[in-house]
């Protein structure tokens, strides 16, 4: 097992200080190898030393600009700051230099539905699909993007999908309901949705809002 692996699974305990020890010795080993820097990234994320983290995301990238493995973690990080138009431009380098995984895709299309770009958000969403069929997640993002580009029967379709594979996805049924009531003109059924999504979640303020609009109009 190398440093790689090693310090990996110490980051996974919790021993910060023992895998970053190892992080650097692998980085004085081999100092062209982005993985190590890509790690130290991660320990020091967990510590919330964002500012360094960041040094080290983007040394990962400048040592082999051909890693997808980089572009993918400095695209992640910058995810997590919500800094979204950054987190797009490295997840499409990330594939770019092939990066051929569901969830590469799935934070692209993520990342443009933030930034309000969902007919750009589609094809990576579907990709993201197509590769990882059994993604809840993936399916019910790419169910919303294609109801907000109005391709309703597709929508429903792949909220059905949701539901079947995850019965307690209170906003697939939400979402539905909101299908069902707009686009189909069945209040009733939309009615059955909104009832099956404040079953599974009490709380849910829009579904109680939808079914209020569908009582108040009859």
């Amino acid at each position: 097992m190398d440093k790689n692996q090693q310090g990996i699974e110490l980051l996974q305990e919790g021993k910060w200080e023992e895998a970053l020890k190892l992080f650097t010795e692998q980085i004085e080993e081999k100092p062209q190898d982005p993985a190590a820097y890509i790690n130290f990234g991660h320990v020091l994320a967990e510590m919330n030393d964002m500012e360094r983290a960041l040094k080290f995301y983007q040394k990962a990238v400048e040592v082999d600009p051909s890693s997808s493995a980089a572009h993918y973690a400095l695209g992640s990080f910058y995810f997590g700051q919500e800094r979204f138009e950054e987190s797009a431009q490295f997840f499409e380098k990330a594939i770019r230099n092939g990066m051929e995984e569901a969830d590469a895709y799935f934070m692209l299309g993520l990342s443009f539905l933030y930034l309000d770009q969902t007919v750009m958000a589609l094809p990576y969403l579907m990709r993201a699909v197509e590769l990882d069929e059994e993604d809840v997640e993936a399916r019910f993002q790419f169910a919303l993007a294609l109801a907000k580009t109005e391709q309703y029967e597709e929508a429903e379709k792949n909220l059905q999908v949701v539901i079947s594979q995850e019965p307690a996805h209170a906003d697939a049924f939400y979402n539905l309901g909101v299908l069902y009531a707009g686009h189909y003109e069945q209040p009733e059924t939309a009615h059955g949705y909104f009832d099956r999504a404040l079953e599974l979640q009490p709380d849910h303020m829009l579904a109680g809002y939808g079914k209020k609009l569908l009582d108040s109009a009859n």
